[in-house]
Order: structure tokens, then C-alpha cells, then sequence
């Protein structure tokens, strides 16, 4: 380790922004605590908020699992109503119309030659 200087007397401080008074670097100073707090009391908030919900999914007896189906289930059917979907699937259904109709043509040659062969 190296031994580095530690001023002890101040609290260092980083420079304010160049234009601002001291009192008008106080007011952000102090804007910024509050909004700071603000922020801590807002999370406390939210965490008894999640923990309430999480009270009242058990007594309900949903369990994440159900919460899990659900969200699959709207995923899968926001995405059979997409456009990409249904044209893909439009696609893919004319080329296994062709496929089938091609393979049917292939079995009717193939059964043709056999037949001339006998």
C-alpha cells in the first residue's frame, strides 16, 4: 500500500458547475438531499406495496407459476396476431401445399414406372 495524504480538516468537496453562487450551489445541494429522500421513502413504499401483493397472491393461492402461464400465454398470443406471424404462416402453409403437391406427383411417377416395369 502506499501511504497518501488524507485531509482530515474539510470535507472535500467536488467543484460546482463554473457560474453558480455558494448560495445557489446550497439550494441544488439541498434539492438534491430531498430529492435523495424522496427517493429512499418511494423505495420503502414500493417494498411494502410488493409485499402486500405478495400477501394477498397467497391468500388467493396464485403461485408464480400461474403468473408464468399467464405471461406466456399473452406473449404466445400477441404473437399469433403479429403480421410477421400470420405471413409467415401464410407462407409456410403454401409452401407445404407445393411440397405435398409435388411429393403426390413424385408418387404418381414412381408408381407409373413401376407399373411399365411389370
Amino acid at each position: 500500500m502506499t501511504d497518501v495524504p488524507v485531509e482530515s480538516a474539510t470535507v472535500a468537496r467536488p467543484p460546482a458547475c463554473e457560474g453558480l453562487t455558494p448560495a445557489e450551489e446550497e439550494e441544488l445541494r439541498t434539492e438534491l438531499a430531498k430529492v435523495e429522500e424522496e427517493i429512499g421513502t418511494l423505495r420503502q413504499v414500493l417494498a411494502a406495496k410488493e409485499r402486500h401483493c405478495g400477501e394477498l397472491k397467497r391468500k388467493l393461492g396464485l403461485t408464480p407459476f400461474d403468473g408464468l402461464k399467464q405471461n406466456l400465454s399473452k406473449s404466445w398470443h400477441d404473437v399469433q396476431v403479429s403480421n410477421a406471424y400470420k405471413k409467415t404462416q401464410e407462407t409456410l402453409s403454401q409452401a407445404g401445399q407445393k411440397t405435398s403437391a409435388a411429393l403426390s406427383n413424385v408418387g404418381s411417377a414412381i408408381s407409373r414406372k413401376f407399373g411399365d416395369m411389370r
